[in-house]
């Protein structure tokens, strides 16, 4: 038979390893539910983004394809790489100041089933010389896959 005050102590430490097990569990799935991936307008039409979970995106605002509704404050226009990949965005909101056709721009939102990021957040340049390091690393990576 184990005395008492062994006993106590091991229940003692069970409990704590028992908590911390919790506390690293619940920790981690916190995190996991919050990472936020980039994804380049390639892999959105590629199909390697995620549906229905929160995401970023960005590339350039296709020149042409901003259209602003008359009633409200929704925009829709296309972002795409300097190639054929385009997906359409959806962003009901005040746009930074800096948003334009042919700016590198990141969208933040959930994509839906048909493709459209709906987005709830618009990061865009801020000044001439400023692109965004993610979109400039896409297109970077973009160019190296089409060289001979």
């Amino acid at each position: 038979m184990m005395k008492t005050h062994r006993r106590n102590q091991l229940l003692l430490i069970a409990v704590l390893i028992l908590g911390a097990g919790a506390t690293l569990a619940l920790v981690m799935q916190a995190l996991t539910e919050n990472i936020n991936l980039f994804y380049s307008p390639a892999q959105v039409v590629a199909g390697e983004a995620p549906v229905n979970q929160r995401i970023r995106a960005g590339g350039m605002v296709v020149e042409g394809s901003v259209q602003r509704a008359v009633d409200s404050l929704q925009v829709n226009f296309l972002i795409g790489d300097l190639r054929s990949a385009q997906f359409p965005v959806v962003f009901e909101g005040i746009l930074p100041d800096l948003f334009r056709e042919g700016q590198g721009v990141i969208a933040g939102g959930n994509l839906n089933e048909s493709g459209v990021l709906i987005a709830d957040e618009i990061l865009a340049k801020h000044d001439e010389n400023y692109m965004p390091p993610e979109v400039l690393q896409m297109m970077a990576s973009e160019q190296e896959k089409n060289l001979p």
